[in-house]
């Protein structure tokens, strides 16, 4: 069933690195043409590009910083323009931005965590509506966060309460959009080896994996399989959910 990928356009937000990166290769290698979202790291969206690209895949590279109001709408019609059509959306793009306690919590990091996490999936989910109508329908998968659920780690209160947002915020638009036959589904990722863990010390690493009911950590590609689930005709009766993938760390 996911051959009816084949032929259809996504934009994956958040693509250079990590989950995007992977989701965005996993898609691309089932014919599926992909609008590569980076901001800083251009190198590493290039090279996500151009693997793509290597197997024989389309990848359309669109830059732009989704913390900015107004850059949701340009992101989308330049993956638009350039596929010609988008019939998927992948909402990945988010950073925890920096960990600090609650009790320090500032205005400035709250309101950068909502702009980042938040205010850019809702500019990039309304700026591409009309194109997922326009193909008679599409599916959304926003990227949440076992933070989400758990309240996060320390000094991630402001991380979690945007992922807590997102889950909720998926529900009431697979409501809303469910009529015009739009699905809208979320993962929600538990401890990921990927970039966005850079700085987290080793030893709360191990405790983390230590979590873990399957014993390791997860990787990108533990989650491109369920984005891309989430994407096909697979999940074709499946709206509204949040897809929990973290190994048996967080059972809800």
């Amino acid at each position: 069933m996911l051959g009816d990928l084949s032929g259809k356009a996504a934009l994956v937000t958040g693509a250079s690195t990590g989950i995007g990166a992977a989701a965005a290769i996993a898609l691309a290698g089932l014919g599926v043409r992909v609008a590569v979202h980076y901001n800083r790291s251009a190198a590493e969206a290039e090279a996500v590009a151009n693997e793509i690209r290597s197997r024989g895949g389309t990848a359309l590279l669109v830059h732009g910083d989704l913390a900015a109001a107004e850059a949701g709408a340009d992101v989308v019609d330049a993956a638009a323009r350039g596929l010609g059509r988008i019939d998927i959306l992948v909402n990945n793009a988010g950073a925890i931005l920096r960990r600090q306690p609650f009790r320090e919590l500032d205005l400035a990091l709250y309101q950068a965590a909502l702009d980042l996490n938040v205010r850019s999936v809702i500019a990039v989910s309304q700026a591409a509506i009309p194109h997922l109508e326009a193909q008679g329908g599409g599916t959304i998968v926003n990227v949440g966060s076992i933070a989400g659920s758990n309240g996060g780690g320390p000094g991630s209160a402001h991380y979690a309460c945007a992922k807590a947002y997102i889950h909720n915020l998926t529900r009431h638009m697979a409501q809303e959009l469910a009529p015009r036959g739009i699905r809208v589904n979320a993962i929600a990722p538990g401890v990921i080896a990927t970039p966005f863990h850079a700085e987290t010390p080793p030893e709360r690493m191990e405790a983390m994996r230590n979590a873990v009911a399957m014993g390791r950590l997860g990787t990108a590609e533990d989650c491109a399989g369920p984005i891309v689930f989430l994407a096909s005709a697979m999940s074709g009766y499946v709206t509204g959910q949040i897809l929990h993938v973290n190994g048996g760390q967080y059972m809800p």
